[in-house]
Formats: structure tokens, C-alpha cells, sequence
């Protein structure tokens, strides 16, 4: 079993806490860049859309894991970055700054969105993103002299000043890049006051505002970062699709990028990845088994929902962490085997005071 003994604040907040954690990364960094020459043009795609979606998973694991407050419409922000990207490189605007306005122009509307958090929580806020996330969807099909409305708009495939990456392998890259950087930043980012004080909010927004965080500050701060991480998603995704429709941003994507981050295991930045993945093989490993099930059952329009809910239900009785949760589990299992008790990870209820007396 490893024990770390930290002797100085540096030591607390480096990002790599032991050697093996840097030999276990640099060894996933080595597998991923040579992915391109150890997959299929199938699973390359599928591993690019675990990127993307994965970026997207970040914002939303710093807004409903890491602030606690959920968005039941964040596909919106997903194609609001979508259809800044696919407007203006149309119009010749150079990818990189197309890419910064997808992200910018999401924060912004991030910001308008997280205005209800200033005075509202829990269902009362998931009601007011859910409202915001329908009144999106029909703009995109109203504006059709921008967006195409309901016969949709193609999207051209990105290029680096003369340089176009028109192939799998090189999309694949970019999809990398953004996705190193994305991570990189969020992990700085929590370990800054900032992110500390997103910690604080979620766990008791009266001891962070008797601590001095200023609520509406740092709520609104979260939701920017969060549709920020969400558009530069959406717009990858725009180019991974390269064709956009209103309802490709609909309720049900929204259900699906929660499920994602709350499967991955809610206040961990695995979590994201693990949702990811998970989000993408999920409805491959239910098509694979449709042969095998009676038709009466693998030929149900309503199969996918069904098995969606079903496991979310099983996580939220059984394993309430995720899937990070689980690994965790495993992992100590492992170290501190034979001396491993069952009751080691058992919940136990715990109250806070201050949130009784509200």
C-alpha cells in the first residue's frame, strides 16, 4: 500500500502525486497517439467521439460535481458551439478563432443561463435549464437564414490556416489536442481558489458564504466555464458529424451528457472519461446483443431507454460513485488484500446543521 508523507503546500497541489501516477499517464499518452495505427477507421471514430464528448463531460462534471448545480439543458451550450463554428467557418473565418468564438459565445450564454442559479437550486434550477435548452432548440429551427432551421446546415471540415484536416487521423489529433489542453485546465483549475471555493459551494453554500465566497460570483462563474467547455465540444462535434440539425440538441441529448457525468461518477475528472466511454459503447454492446435477444424484445423502439434507465437506477441503488467509485474499490481491494472488510466503503448518513436549520 502507498503512503504519500507531504511535507510542504507545493507537494499538496502538484498535479502528478507519485511516480506511478506519471508512468501510468505518459503510458495511456503513448497508447492514444498511436491509436491511429492500432484501430480500425471505425473505432478510431468512435475514440474520437470519447474525446469530444469527453471535453463536454469535463464542463458538466465542474458544474454538477464539483459546484453541485445540474443543467437538464446543457446540449444547448453543445449546439450553440456547434453552430458558431459551422457559421463562421463558412463565412472564412480561420479554425483556431472560430473555435475561440464557439467557446466565448457559449460562456456568454452561459452566463444568461446561470443567472436563475443565483436564486434557485435543486429541481427548481434543473426546470429553468430544461426550459432554456427547448427555447434553444427552436431558434436553431426558426433562424433558418443562419442555422438552416430544420433542413439543417453542413459544416466544412476544419483547417489550420492553409493546412486542412480532412482525414480521421488528423481530426483525430486536433480531437486530442483540445482534449490534453481541456483536461489540463481543469485540473489547475480546481487546485486554485477558484475551485476550492466551487468545492465549498456544493458541499454547504452557508459555510462558503461565512468563509467570505461570494455566491453569485463563483455560481455564475462555474456555469460560464461549463458552456464554455461545452461549446469548444459542440464544435468538434460539428465537424465530426459535419452536419447539423435542431434536433440533434434536443431533451434527450441533454439526459444523455448527465447520465454521462453522473455514471462516470459525480466530483472526479475520471468521471468524465469513464461517462464518455461508456456513453459511446453502450449503445454498440446493445445492438450486438438485439441479435441474440427474442425479437419481441430486441426489435422494441423503446429498448435503448429501457436499458439506459435501468442501469442508472442499478448505479444510483448500488453504486452511487460511478464508475470511478467502483475502480476505486477495486483498486483498494487489491492493495490491502487479505485485510479488505466489506462494510469499508459502506454509506453512512451525514447532516449538516446549518442545512437543517434552512
Amino acid at each position: 500500500m502507498r503512503f504519500i508523507f507531504k511535507t510542504d503546500y507545493d507537494q499538496d497541489i502538484r498535479l502528478a502525486k507519485h511516480g506511478g501516477q506519471v508512468f501510468w499517464y505518459s503510458v495511456l499518452m503513448l497508447v492514444l497517439l498511436a491509436s491511429p495505427w492500432l484501430l480500425g477507421e471505425y473505432l478510431l471514430a468512435q475514440l474520437t467521439l470519447v474525446l469530444i464528448y469527453s471535453v463536454v463531460g469535463l464542463g458538466l462534471m465542474l458544474l454538477a460535481g464539483f459546484t453541485g448545480l445540474f443543467s437538464i439543458g446543457h446540449a444547448a451550450f453543445l449546439g450553440v458551439g456547434a453552430y458558431t463554428q459551422a457559421v463562421m467557418t463558412a463565412a472564412g473565418v480561420p479554425f483556431p478563432l472560430a473555435l475561440l468564438a464557439a467557446a466565448g459565445l457559449s460562456a456568454v450564454v452561459g452566463v444568461v443561463v446561470g443567472l436563475p442559479a443565483l436564486r434557485v437550486k435543486g429541481i427548481y434550477l434543473g426546470i429553468a435549464t430544461l426550459a432554456f435548452g427547448f427555447i434553444v432548440e427552436e431558434v436553431f429551427a426558426r433562424w433558418e437564414r443562419v442555422t438552416g432551421g430544420n433542413a439543417g446546415m453542413h459544416v466544412k471540415p476544419p483547417a489550420l490556416f492553409t493546412w486542412k484536416l480532412d482525414t480521421a487521423t488528423e481530426f483525430y489529433f486536433l480531437c486530442l489536442a483540445v482534449t490534453v489542453v481541456a483536461t489540463l485546465a481543469i485540473l489547475n483549475l480546481l487546485r486554485s481558489p477558484t475551485g476550492r471555493a466551487f468545492v465549498a459551494i456544493r458541499d454547504s453554500e452557508i459555510s462558503a458564504q461565512s468563509m467570505g465566497i461570494h455566491l453569485a460570483a463563483y455560481k455564475t462563474l462555474s456555469f460560464a466555464i461549463s458552456a464554455a467547455l461545452a461549446g469548444l465540444g459542440g464544435a468538434l462535434y460539428g465537424h465530426m458529424i459535419k452536419f447539423l440539425s435542431p434536433e440533434q440538441f434536443n431533451i434527450i441529448q441533454s439526459i444523455d451528457l448527465l447520465l454521462m457525468v453522473v455514471i462516470g461518477g459525480l466530483g472526479s475528472v475520471h468521471g468524465a472519461f469513464l461517462g464518455a466511454i461508456f456513453l459511446i459503447t453502450m449503445p454498440q454492446l446493445i445492438s450486438a446483443v438485439k441479435d441474440v435477444l427474442p425479437d419481441f424484445i430486441g426489435q422494441a423502439p423503446g429498448l435503448k431507454a429501457v436499458v439506459y434507465g435501468v442501469v442508472l437506477i442499478a448505479f444510483v441503488l448500488f453504486e452511487p460513485m460511478g464508475l470511478y467509485g467502483r475502480w476505486l474499490k477495486i483498486r483498494t481491494y487489491f492493495t490491502i488484500f487479505p485485510f479488505y472488510r466489506k462494510g469499508m466503503f459502506r454509506r453512512q448518513k451525514a447532516f449538516q446543521k446549518s442545512d437543517r436549520l434552512r
